[in-house]
């Protein structure tokens, strides 16, 4: 029983402290203008600016590339480089990568910012290349966004 009563104690305490967290006070007797004051720990302020710099510093861009191949054991990657060669040869102006994802070469392939234009390649390479898959990545921005920005409203 005491326990419950303590309980009920703490969680009434910590709801009022959650409640004052934001107050109004009103100027003059117009609601209209007013000022809203918002307490909170100075932690919390400190952690969303280190995430706004963070932001600022790490510049990728959530986007698709499709793995063409999973590889390991003996030569395996001998096999991804040869294999990336291959990609870059048949399908030029379109990137192809070598990630080494312990205990795996995986071989992937494009930039892609959308599923759909992803899902596209994937049915051109997909004779050439059985297996495939489209995997989400987060991709650099060493893209040339000039070619992605429309250049006239008919592109668009």
């Amino acid at each position: 029983m005491n326990k419950i009563f303590l309980f009920a104690i703490v969680l009434v305490c910590g709801l009022s402290t959650v409640c004052q967290a934001q107050t109004y006070r009103s100027y003059g007797g117009n609601r209209s203008k007013g000022h809203i004051e918002i307490k909170g720990d100075v932690a919390v302020s400190q952690l969303v600016q280190k995430h706004i710099e963070l932001n600022e510093r790490v510049r990728t861009i959530p986007g698709y590339r499709i793995q063409v191949a999973s590889l390991s054991g003996t030569a395996s990657k001998n096999r991804a480089f040869e294999m990336r060669d291959r990609l870059r040869e048949a399908y030029p102006g379109v990137e192809a990568y070598v990630v080494f994802d312990e205990p795996n070469f995986k071989v992937k392939v494009g930039d892609f910012r959308t599923r759909l234009d992803a899902y596209v390649f994937l049915q051109r390479i997909r004779g050439d290349f059985p297996g495939t898959i489209i995997r989400d990545n987060i991709l650099p921005t060493q893209i040339n966004w000039d070619e992605m920005v429309p250049e006239s409203e008919d592109d668009i």
